[in-house]
């Protein structure tokens, strides 16, 4: 039984691996242990805290798998709740019609099953917005309002992330029965258009996972994962013949075949996992992700491996 998880998930894995060691599902450890990333005020780019929107308003985006079935839940552009990897949990529970909703429909869903609304922007985040803002003439949420007719795409494209980073939260996890579980959240691209997706709640480009052949979860600048299906691809591999390795760098080698736009930062990282347990990371830059199995006291980090060029 493993958890392993993106460098930022260290303050989430050991409930994960508790979870697992009691008894508990997959499914279960990715869920509680992206809560606990959700709820840790210090990471900007997941949860309460995370960096907002162009209007200075927090979307959260979250899914959620589980590789028996590989029924999903997923949500988009979630403004006032904090944890919505549960909401997308609910959605893959009660709502078996549906796998994703985004925005005012994905708030309503999570009111109707008394998920606790809350506002998410901190005071940090907060500030970090209003220095942005303060580039530009009209720096207050009412002159930014959707309504206005000043154009948020030039202000869009010219804020930039403060981290010079697209964070995310990845939770794989494999339990004593042999399922499998992914888990994926984020606050999205700081200062993002409202809206705006990235590949965090799709499954197949920033999550995927199948008991009979592992799972994979991304992190970095989503509209390139998307555009890759980078998650999918990765288990496509696997379910082809070729080993875990060879399957991650395959799908990087296929994501550095595709142009970014000049001007953005070109990231992306992956962990995966496959079916017995082995576990890789591999990323385009110098990047850490965690791992902890049930007989370990505590995760150990590891180096993903660096790819390519582009």
């Amino acid at each position: 039984m493993i958890v392993v998880a993106s460098e930022n998930g260290k303050v989430g894995i050991q409930a994960a691996v508790d979870i697992l060691r009691d008894g508990g599902s997959a499914l279960d450890a990715v869920e509680a242990a992206t809560r606990i990333v959700e709820s840790n005020t210090d990471d900007h780019t997941v949860g309460v805290g995370g960096y907002p929107n162009i209007l200075g308003e927090v979307e959260l985006d979250a899914s959620i798998m589980e590789g028996t079935t590989r029924r999903a839940g997923a949500v988009g552009a979630l403004k006032g709740y904090a944890h919505p990897i549960s909401i997308a949990r609910q959605i893959l529970e009660v709502l078996p019609q549906h796998l994703m909703l985004v925005g005012d429909g994905a708030a309503r869903f999570a009111h109707e099953h008394d998920f606790e609304a809350i506002d998410l922007l901190t005071p940090p985040a907060e500030a970090a917005w209003r220095r942005q803002m303060s580039r530009f003439a009209a720096s207050t949420p009412d002159h930014l309002a959707l309504g206005s007719n000043i154009s948020l795409t030039e202000m869009t494209r010219l804020a930039t992330d403060p981290d010079k980073t697209a964070g995310t939260v990845n939770f794989l996890a494999l339990d004593g029965d042999g399922r499998i579980a992914s888990a994926v959240s984020t606050s999205g691209w700081a200062f993002k258009y409202p809206g705006r997706l990235g590949d965090s709640p799709l499954i197949g480009a920033g999550n995927y996972c199948d008991d009979r052949f592992g799972a994979c979860a991304c992190t970095g600048l989503g509209e390139w994962a998307i555009r890759a299906g980078v998650a999918r691809s990765v288990i496509g591999s696997m379910e082809h013949g070729l080993s875990l390795g060879e399957a991650c760098r395959r799908a990087m080698a296929d994501l550095l075949s595709i142009p970014v736009p000049a001007g953005i930062d070109a990231v992306m990282s992956l962990v995966a996992i496959d079916r017995q347990g082995n576990h890789a990371g591999y990323s385009t830059g110098p990047v850490k992700y965690v791992w902890q199995t049930t007989e370990m006291s505590t995760f150990e980090l590891a180096m993903r491996t660096v790819v390519g060029e582009i």
